[in-house]
């Protein structure tokens, strides 16, 4: 019954009230960004969804678009930039994703909208993860985010998929509340943001080399999708 009809009312209930407190917070941010960075003030990329679907997610922008000789993207660590570091260090470039959790594209529990172009990727079990509706947070996130391997994501995405509840979906928004406190597991070691996911039938070490959901974070008004790593 939750799963059907309860998730979607517990989202509205929260999700409408937060936007409206919220619009002063987000007026301020969309100016500060377009001030600090630029247009356009958000970051606009096609993501996987409920059932493989695909929907354009949107969020503030954390990345400047700056690219070599060549035309390509410079390294994510070169293009983020302090402004952008705190938004994601503190999930406040996530708040236009509420409107997607109005919209109904998302909730705002659920494993993570990862980059559509990743879909072809996943094997069957990792494949999983979209019998929930994707969410602004979820149990991955509070076991460790970023910061853990690709293969503990999706295991911890298909373990809420299996066991999705009220009371669980509680207590991931409380204890996203603390990570959020503490800045914990924004990106993996030795990144700037995290890495590019490839599969598993790549091997081991691509299999679990981390990802954000921002990767390639190109700013762009017609995002380019090349399969490059980076955020």
């Amino acid at each position: 019954m939750y799963r059907r009809f309860g998730k979607r009312c517990f989202d509205l209930t929260v999700a409408l009230p937060l936007l409206v407190l919220l619009l002063p917070l987000l007026a301020g941010l969309y100016l500060l960004v377009c001030a600090k960075l630029g247009r356009p003030v958000f970051f606009r990329q096609e993501r996987g969804g409920l059932g493989g679907s695909t929907f354009r997610v949107r969020k503030f922008r954390t990345m400047l678009d700056t690219r070599d000789a060549n035309g390509e993207l410079l390294c994510d660590a070169e293009r983020l930039t302090p402004l952008g570091h705190f938004l994601r260090a503190t999930s406040l470039d996530e708040l236009p994703t509420l409107l997607h959790v109005v919209s109904g594209r998302m909730s705002l529990v659920g494993p993570r909208p990862l980059p559509a172009r990743y879909l072809p990727r996943y094997d069957a079990v990792q494949a999983r993860r979209h019998e929930a509706v994707p969410g602004v947070t979820g149990w991955a996130q509070v076991n460790g985010r970023n910061s853990i391997s690709w293969d503990e994501k999706f295991r911890f995405d298909v373990w809420y998929v299996d066991h999705l509840s009220f009371l669980l979906d509680l207590r991931i928004m409380f204890r996203t509340v603390g990570k959020v406190v503490v800045r914990d597991g924004i990106s993996a070691e030795g990144e700037a943001t995290m890495s590019e996911f490839w599969g598993s039938e790549r091997g081991p070490q691509s299999s679990l080399a981390g990802t954000s959901d921002d990767e390639r974070d190109v700013s762009s008004p017609s995002p380019r999708h090349a399969p490059s790593a980076s955020s």
